[in-house]
């Protein structure tokens, strides 16, 4: 199998981290993470009119230029080694993948407007009594004359503050854990002015993003705004959700990467007993295994990112198998690098300590290595 990258995915990858190394400076992104909005607005405005990654990978019916999963791996990467904290997976992968698969006019619309940088998507999926199980779904949705009303919680809905629409899951039929009688709702949506019957409790996560806990009481919805046929959005959204994970992982490749580098970096200048510290043995032996790891974990996600577009086993078990070696790796080069820097490398001064944050986080998200684990043994079971 080729790996090598065409000339226009060599041009976005240039042209993306060229804008983020002009323009995306860590002290920056930070401040607006923890005392601003929580974001920057101009940036992600650049990546729709300037870069026009929003609609790299969607579909030219929507005025997206029709990339496929490498190129998704290109961008994701490259927003991992910059740590940029802009909703790109929840919108782009996840809010257009949500979309895409339950087509129809309504959300044809949201999704130019996703190309455009006009809207952020939120999607609202877990809740208290779920865990990492996305088909475990409490919050119902009955018919009131022409309208639907949702009842129940959602919790970690990340991007939530920042979203323009919502997409929520809601049970229309079936048991709780039951795959069918699920439903996908879009609405419009404003976290500092939420509708009547929303509660909105917004937090800073410990990688410096932003989610919300919501809460639905009878919350009023029009006729039209299930996505899909009702009941059947699984099929939207577990291949969305593989996605999401292998975007996620390629994100961990772009953090582990730039940890590594300035790991070697330091080594190389700090001195102990009056030579460099990486000039003792020990450590090149650890850097080494830090290199494998990463190894491994690049070629995990080519796997996956390769496996996209095959048939749900097959896409299921490399996505999986990716999530936990890419977890595995992140835990090993994020702690090792954090030793190696000594006590500052968990300050806030210095990028060690963001990008170790994001690589922890990237370890729970979308599901532990645990998870993972029985979900491929499960698909590799005769």
């Amino acid at each position: 199998m080729d790996f090598t990258l065409t000339d226009e995915q060599e041009l976005l990858r240039s042209a993306l981290a060229g804008f983020l190394g002009a323009r995306y400076e860590l002290v920056k992104s930070r401040t607006a993470a923890k005392v601003g909005a929580g974001w920057q607005p101009a940036i992600w405005r650049g990546f729709a009119d300037e870069l026009g990654i929003l609609g790299a990978t969607l579909p030219e019916r929507v005025d997206g230029l029709g990339g496929g999963p490498v190129e998704l791996m290109v961008i994701a990467e490259e927003l991992g080694r910059a740590l940029v904290v802009e909703p790109f997976v929840d919108t782009v992968v996840i809010g257009a993948g949500l979309l895409d698969r339950s087509g129809g006019e309504r959300a044809d619309a949201v999704l130019r407007q996703i190309v455009s940088g006009d809207a952020r998507t939120a999607f609202a999926a877990l809740e208290p009594t779920s865990g990492q199980t996305l088909h475990d779904v409490s919050t119902t949705a009955r018919r009131d004359g022409e309208a639907w009303l949702l009842d129940g919680a959602k919790t970690v809905v990340t991007s939530a503050p920042l979203a323009t629409h919502l997409l929520i899951t809601a049970r229309t039929a079936g048991d709780r854990r039951d795959q069918r009688g699920i439903s996908l709702f879009c609405t419009e949506f404003d976290a500092d002015n939420p509708p009547a019957g929303v509660e909105v409790h917004s937090y800073r996560t410990i990688d410096d993003r932003v989610a919300a806990d919501l809460t639905f009481t009878g919350y009023a919805l029009p006729a039209d705004a299930v996505l899909g046929v009702e009941g059947t959005a699984w099929v939207a959204i577990e291949p969305t959700i593989d996605e999401a994970i292998a975007a996620i992982c390629a994100e961990a490749v772009g953090c582990m990467r730039k940890v590594l580098a300035d790991t070697l970096d330091y080594v190389k200048q700090r001195k102990q007993f009056g030579q460099p510290i990486g000039s003792f043995q020990a450590l090149q032996h650890r850097m080494v295994d830090m290199y494998m790891e990463l190894e491994q974990a690049i070629a995990a996600v080519y796997l996956a990112i390769y496996s996209l577009q095959a048939d749900q086993p097959t896409r299921a078990r490399a996505v999986s198998a990716a999530k936990v070696t890419v977890s595995r790796a992140a835990r090993f080069i994020g702690q090792n690098a954090v030793q190696l820097h000594g006590a500052m490398g968990m300050t806030e001064e210095l990028a060690i300590g963001h990008y170790f944050k994001r690589l922890t986080a990237i370890h729970q998200e979308f599901g532990t290595p645990t998870t993972h684990l029985t979900r491929y043994a499960t698909l590799t079971r005769p």
